[in-house]
């Protein structure tokens, strides 16, 4: 509580793969050595007309050692969102620590507009109170004040919700600091394959593997409260989804056909999964209602319909299809019915995600023989490429919108990569050592 003061195969050969989802590559993992790592994050593109802001170290009252550096944690995150210049610590005009101890006419002076200053206070038995001042640097008025409590564990996440505190205030939209990633990961032990499924904070930290597993694991998929995951396992040699709780590791298996079980999806109620059956002959949409155990046919259709997503309304469903002849993306209503075509820019649209407002779809679009991440407004049907394109794929939105999370590669190895909604700002999260794919970005938590 805050007191007032975020058998797979490759898609150049393989077209639609319905089992696990269009793109779940496994066979492009690179084998590596060692065991994941904690995902490194590297800017390769920024915004213009950034935001000056200047984050003053916070210090340590009432005796101990500093769990974390606060500042340096809420300088990258603004840092990292494209929406801010952060000024280097080493150029700071002054460290206060208070509202009181600030000298705004220098901080004007060194061409900041925004400051951030604060404290971290030693508590009773291991709690700390984190507490920061945002200021207007022109106007020499406060913005935001807030006291956060917190523990030695739980200091990152503190420094997160203060960054999603002022993201919130000077961009007037929710931040996604203390939100979370997943991902899957390969590699090697003692030179047997292994594979995870891993949950990280959003800035590639505490990454901890939720699912461990000789066989391989893909299509993660939080559920809208981020509780739990879905997500396809071959335990068994065999395609089955498990639904499993993040926090305790408790988990079920969604009831098992023979053939393709695969590709889930939650709807935003978080009390049905669409997902991919080919029980009844070809592979078709499916909805699962996780209370009753029922299964309803949402698709009936001789060619491969795959990977579905609901709308924000929850009242409809999208999905890939080759129906057409070539995989577009199609919608149709949750309840089944007649399917109408979403997607006519190019010979190949697949693996779409819903925007959190429900206005725009990120999709892999080919063109000129490479795979991009784009982004589709399902009101006018314009289309943009968002990523650099390559093998991009598996993309999926920020839980404020503002960015696109997808896999990609880089120097024969599987990364992941983000990229803002217009364009202007990448990143690149990799592990030091080892393979990272089809990441999923939880909802706000």
């Amino acid at each position: 509580m805050l007191d007032s003061l975020h058998s797979p195969k490759s898609p150049i050969r393989s077209g639609i793969v319905p089992a696990v989802g269009l793109f779940g590559l496994v066979c492009l993992f690179v084998v590596s050595a060692t065991a994941r790592a904690e995902l490194t994050i590297e800017i390769t593109g920024g915004a213009q007309g950034a935001l000056p802001i200047a984050i003053v170290p916070f210090e340590l009252r009432g005796g101990g050692n500093l769990p974390e550096d606060v500042a340096a944690i809420v300088s990258a995150d603004l840092h990292r969102s494209g929406r801010f210049k952060v000024s280097p610590r080493d150029q700071l005009a002054e460290t206060p620590q208070g509202g009181a101890e600030v000298d705004f006419s220098a901080w004007r002076a060194a061409g900041a507009e925004n400051l951030v200053v604060g404290w971290v206070e030693t508590m009773a038995q291991g709690q700390y109170a984190v507490q920061f001042r945002l200021f207007d640097v022109f106007k020499g008025e406060q913005l935001a004040g807030y006291s956060i409590p917190a523990t030695a564990r739980g200091m990152r996440r503190a420094a997160h919700q203060i960054s999603d505190i002022v993201y919130k205030r000077l961009t007037g939209q929710d931040g996604a600091f203390t939100s979370r990633i997943a991902y899957i990961t390969k590699h090697k032990v003692n030179g047997e394959t292994r594979f995870a499924l891993t949950v990280a904070d959003a800035d590639g930290w505490n990454p901890k593997d939720v699912v461990k597993s000789r066989e391989p694991l893909m299509s993660p998929a939080w559920s809208p409260d981020g509780s739990q995951l879905a997500y396809v396992s071959f335990e068994g040699k065999k395609p089955a989804i498990y639904i499993q709780e993040v926090i305790t590791g408790q988990r079920r298996r969604v009831p098992t056909f023979s053939g393709i079980n695969g590709a889930p999806a939650w709807s935003p109620d978080g009390r049905q999964l669409a997902l991919t059956l080919s029980k009844d002959g070809s592979p078709d949409i499916y909805v699962y209602d996780l209370a009753s155990g029922d299964f309803r046919r949402v698709t009936d259709h001789y060619a491969i319909d795959t990977e579905p997503v609901w709308t924000a309304d929850g009242q409809n469903l999208l999905f890939t299809s080759d129906r057409g002849g070539q995989p577009q993306i199609y919608q149709v209503s949750a309840s089944g019915g007649r399917a109408s075509r979403v997607t006519f820019e190019g010979s190949y649209n697949a693996r779409a995600r819903v925007s959190p407002d429900g206005r725009q779809i990120a999709l892999v679009h080919q063109e000129r023989g490479k795979f991009y991440i784009a982004l589709q407004d399902l009101d006018n049907g314009r289309m943009i490429l968002l990523s650099e394109g390559g093998l991009d794929e598996s993309p999926s939105f920020a839980p404020n919108g503002s960015m696109v999370l997808y896999a990609t590669a880089s120097r024969g190895q599987g990364v992941l990569a983000a990229v803002s909604v217009d364009g202007r700002v990448h990143q690149r999260l990799a592990i030091q050592k080892g393979d990272v794919r089809e990441p999923a970005w939880s909802p706000s938590l």
